[in-house]
């Protein structure tokens, strides 16, 4: 039933049909079967254990309200957010365009959420057994030099319910977020939010692994001196990467009002890229999660070969459903 309304929703205009689908999949929730997972397809990465390396990457719920739903389709982990400390109705609309052939989309959402406290709340209800991920972010009207009270206040509402926390410092839709990814910024965001992980584990007794998000369109110097903060810092772990605000790939160029963030099929390149380089600077043993631009298969396993440790779909999940776990998960090896 939900694949068969997947070319339907193709029609519509790609928030509506977002929200129309999940909508949609929550009611068949009941009804889905489970799908079979090789227990020799498990991962142990930042000290959990996932049924498989492939997630839902946030984004594609918000504020945790079809969490039960999507983690029924067989995610091994499902990153929720990114949630700000205050609701925020995002960007104007519309926000989101499909590019047609291209597999890709276009968004500038600008963090739109129901904010922290609903996402918790949805949390507490929640029954999803897989590992959850957070991804925390800025209120986009806080001013950059108190954007880490921010990430800070997300922490603490988040850290009894989270597995981990992804720190969204690489969203282009959230004007100077990305200057956060410098190193100033990310020892001021990042070095506060690990003195305050301290005190929460203390607290409830259990430590929450903290990872960060980076984008796909820092150059080689930028990517090698953003790896050296991280391994400063000593972080858990580094998602690659957000979406791209270069769009010189595709053709013809987009109109004016077209502009956003890039996903799909073709950030995949630069996106196994930015792992790659990771994976070098940071050794063997540093967890990467990869993700952007895995459509089908063959990304899923390019992103591993380039050293990934687990994978997250969002775009390709949008354009082919369920259909595309079973495909990466039955070409994965064991």
């Amino acid at each position: 039933m939900a694949r068969a309304a997947l070319p339907l929703l193709r029609h519509l205009e790609p928030e509506l049909a977002h929200d129309l689908g999940l909508a949609a999949l929550k009611c068949v929730q009941p009804l889905w079967p489970a799908l079979p997972i090789a227990a020799t397809l498990a991962v142990q990465s930042f000290g959990l254990q996932f049924s498989h390396p492939l997630g839902l990457a946030a984004g594609f719920d918000k504020n945790g309200d079809y969490l039960d739903a999507l983690g029924a389709l067989g995610f091994s982990h499902i990153e929720l957010g990114t949630v700000t400390p205050r609701p925020q109705a995002g960007n104007p609309k519309p926000r989101m365009f499909r590019i047609p052939g291209s597999d890709a989309l276009i968004n500038r959402m600008g963090f739109n959420n129901k904010g922290v406290d609903h996402l918790v709340s949805r949390l507490s209800r929640a029954h999803y057994r897989g590992i959850r991920g957070i991804s925390i972010g800025k209120n986009f009207d806080t001013p950059m030099e108190n954007a880490q009270d921010d990430y800070v206040a997300c922490l603490r509402k988040v850290y009894p319910h989270a597995d981990y926390v992804a720190v969204n410092v690489s969203s282009p839709n959230t004007e100077r977020l990305r200057e956060l990814q410098a190193r100033d910024g990310l020892q001021r965001v990042l070095g506060t939010l690990l003195e305050e992980r301290l005190t929460l584990q203390q607290r409830f007794a259990r430590r929450v692994p903290l990872l960060v998000k980076i984008a796909p369109d820092l150059s080689p110097e930028q990517v090698s001196a953003l790896a050296q903060e991280v391994r400063s810092l000593r972080l858990d772990g580094v998602i690659a990467t957000n979406t791209s605000t270069d769009l010189s790939v595709l053709a013809p160029p987009l109109a004016a009002e077209q502009r956003g963030g890039l996903s799909g099929a073709p950030l995949h390149p630069a996106s196994v890229k930015i792992i790659s380089q990771l994976r070098t600077e940071l050794g063997a043993g540093f967890p990467i999660i990869g993700v952007g631009g895995i459509v089908s298969a063959e990304n899923a396993r390019a992103s591993l070969r380039a050293g990934a440790n687990l994978l997250q779909i969002y775009t390709g999940f949008a354009y082919r459903g369920a259909a595309l776990i079973e495909e990466i998960l039955n070409a994965l090896p064991a």
